[in-house]
């Protein structure tokens, strides 16, 4: 994890405030809303990916794949088993 040299305190109401240049950086607008994960000791936060989230891992990917005119979304790795599992479907086998 890289260290940015940016210390801020949180307030009375448990608020952190993201400094302007990461936010530029990350593309992080007023208004986006921002996913929460702790992972071991530490708080991530992520900017949300809406509609995003593949419906067989749960993984939010700008990568994922969109179908149905917006109501399945997949990764491009469930996308592909799902096409495997399609197409075993309709084999001559019988």
């Amino acid at each position: 994890m890289k260290s940015t040299g940016i210390i801020r305190k949180v307030d009375e109401l448990g608020r952190v405030v993201l400094p302007v240049e990461l936010r530029n950086t990350l593309d992080i607008n007023p208004k986006d809303k921002m996913e929460i994960f702790v992972e071991s000791d530490r708080i991530v936060l992520k900017k949300h990916i809406p509609n995003l989230t593949c419906q067989v891992t749960g993984e939010a990917s700008e990568d994922n794949i969109i179908l149905a005119d917006g109501k399945i979304v997949l990764s491009p790795a469930s996308a592909k088993m799902l096409a495997k599992e399609i197409a075993s479907q309709f084999t001559d086998d019988k």
